[in-house]
């Protein structure tokens, strides 16, 4: 089992910035990937950015490449969003995502979110 804990979400004007947090506990040591997504109102779940554990490497979607930085600190099981340049239809709740591989499979664990509103 993996805990997710994310934090940092708030109201900011549009423009501004906010930084989210994601920090993991339980079996950190089979996560090989961590991920945040994001579901507005009335809208399904999507993808923002992910991050590769050991490597590092990152990838975004379209809508917030180069707005937002996703980040990891191995030593705090912890990965970070950066977010720049918020505009409103980046209010959501964002939830953060930890990919575990097992013997058995690959398992995908939740956050409770958090959630961001940018206000115009």
């Amino acid at each position: 089992q993996v805990q997710l804990v994310e934090s940092g979400g708030g109201l900011v004007q549009a423009g501004g910035s906010l930084r989210l947090s994601c920090s993991a506990s339980g079996r950190t040591s089979g996560i090989y990937a961590l991920a945040w997504f994001r579901q507005a109102p009335g809208q399904g779940r999507e993808f923002v950015a992910g991050i590769s554990w050991s490597a590092g490497n990152s990838n975004y979607a379209d809508s917030v490449q180069g707005r937002f930085t996703i980040s990891r600190d191995i030593t705090k099981n912890t990965v970070y969003l950066q977010m720049n340049s918020l505009k409103p239809e980046d209010t959501a709740v964002y939830y953060c995502r930890a990919s575990l591989r097992t013997m058995i499979s690959d398992i995908d664990y939740w956050g409770q979110g958090t959630q961001v509103t940018v206000s115009s």
